[in-house]
């Protein structure tokens, strides 16, 4: 595979990381494009040309934390223009998944993102956030369950301990 032909191949899915990360969509262009770029120069050395893709998504990770510092993922914005959705019902669950997903620390939120986004495995998650599988792991369910919590009525939490 050569660079170009990964690029085609990850270019979509580059840019909405880098988005989902800066939540700008200039910002997103900007990272991306350094992070081909650094790629690019890097390419020859890299060693396992069939983790090409986790490897783009480092360097999209790790140009993202060049560029805003540690700041970590912001979501401060829905993808797309909500006149689009045509449910009501699927813009306020798009509003409350939005405002769970900000509420989650970034060392949950960031795995999960990865997992979604990216369609990583947690072996491959766990070399790119340089930690262990089952750290990983831990923090994919913690995420599940805290957004499970966050985006759960009111009305059903209470009707829980009824029964």
């Amino acid at each position: 595979m050569t660079f170009e032909d990964a690029v085609r191949a990850h270019a979509e899915e580059l840019f909405r990381f880098a988005y989902w990360l800066s939540r700008d969509r200039h910002r997103a262009e900007d990272i991306v494009q350094e992070a081909l770029l650094r790629g690019w120069k890097a390419f020859g050395g890299l060693q396992d040309r069939g983790a090409v893709k986790a490897w783009m998504f480092s360097i999209v990770r790790n140009e993202f934390y060049r560029m805003v510092g540690s700041e970590g993922p912001r979501m401060d914005s829905l993808d797309g223009d909500a006149s689009e959705i045509a449910d009501p019902r699927a813009t306020l669950f798009g509003l409350e998944m939005r405002d769970a997903i900000q509420a989650l620390p970034v060392a949950l939120a960031e795995p999960l993102a990865l997992q979604v986004l990216g369609g990583f495995s947690c072996a491959e998650i766990a070399l790119m956030l340089e930690t262990t599988e089952g750290a990983v792991m831990t923090r994919l369910t913690r995420a599940r369950q805290a957004l499970k919590r966050l985006v759960m009525p009111a009305a059903s939490r209470g009707r829980r301990g009824d029964h």
